[in-house]
């Protein structure tokens, strides 16, 4: 129980990287590379600032600050200087490797004896549930501390999303979601698209190293390292949650992402669970990318033949 908790966590942690993917690919229908590097960036920040004795929640606020800015860059690179918005993201996220190094002064940051988000939350839960080391949930033992830290991430995204639905329904919101959805019209409106596209960049890339930031805190490092292949994670999530939930309208796509980084971190669980080898585990990532993409073209083409068949017979 306790890994189905650990997955838990760890995929609502990673839904924040989700919904960070949801607003550059499908509000701002831009192809961003950046999360890699804006990922990893958000650790650093936060690990750093966390061993200089900086309060965690002013640590992280600082590591959302952080990928918001280069969020920003990228958006700069692609709109003012003309450069194609996918290869802005790539050289985005190769500096940011370099400026990650200098942020942490070497390769991996422990944090085993700071105190951060998590510990905060395990002492606020081993205080709700009367002093007691361990829980039992559905009949099994678990630690209060994994159920506390649970709980604080749930709170924490929940939150974090229903501001995001409202902002994208506040007027400037709408115009962000305008200029992803056809930028020759809301150009035409007076709406500066450049600007527009680099904000919604800054959002994305902020909430991705949100995400960085706070996975850092619960595993307890952070490393130069832990932001590879997170834009595939992000996209699988995404393209998994519209499949679940089958319509693109902003309340339920949201949704739809945070559960598919839930469902996505859980099958990786499963698979480490039944004794896969953790060298192959990018390529079992890359695996359940495929399945995400072909699945609900193939299950929607099944479903029309077979509604066609039915029809005619």
């Amino acid at each position: 129980m306790t890994l189905v908790i650990g997955a838990w966590t760890m995929g609502i942690i990673l839904a924040l990287l989700a919904i960070g993917v949801y607003v550059s690919f499908r509000i701002c229908d831009f192809s961003d590379i950046t999360t890699d590097g804006s990922f990893t960036l958000g650790a650093a920040v936060v690990a750093t600032l966390l061993v200089t004795g900086v309060s965690p929640l002013a640590a992280t606020g600082a590591s959302f600050l952080a990928g918001a800015f280069a969020g920003c860059l990228t958006g700069i690179l692609h709109m003012r200087c003309k450069i194609h918005g996918l290869l802005a993201g790539i050289l985005v996220m190769t500096a940011l490797y370099s400026v990650n190094l200098h942020v942490m002064g070497k390769s991996n940051v422990p944090l085993l004896s700071t105190d951060t988000l998590g510990t905060y939350a395990e002492k606020i839960g081993v205080q709700l549930a009367g002093g007691q080391p361990s829980l039992h949930v559905w009949g099994w033992e678990v630690a209060t501390k994994e159920v506390a830290a649970l709980g604080a991430v749930i709170g924490l995204v929940l939150v974090i999303a229903a501001v995001l639905y409202w902002f994208l329904h506040t007027n400037l919101g709408t115009a962000l979601r305008a200029t992803g959805d056809n930028p020759q019209m809301i150009r035409a409106l007076g709406v500066n698209v450049g600007t527009m596209m680099t904000m919604g960049l800054a959002l994305a890339n902020g909430l991705v190293a949100l995400s960085g930031a706070l996975l850092a805190q619960y595993q307890g490092f952070a490393d130069v390292q832990m932001g590879i292949g997170m834009i595939v994670l992000g996209l699988a999530s995404v393209i998994i949650g519209e499949a679940l939930v089958g319509t693109k309208q902003v309340g339920l796509a949201i949704a739809g992402a945070v559960m598919g980084a839930l469902l996505f971190r859980l099958m990786v669980g499963l698979a480490l669970r039944w004794g896969l080898n953790p060298n192959d585990l990018k390529f079992m990532t890359a695996f359940f990318v495929f399945l995400a993409l072909i699945l609900p073209g193939w299950v929607t083409k099944v479903w029309k033949t077979r509604s066609a068949e039915s029809l005619h017979a």
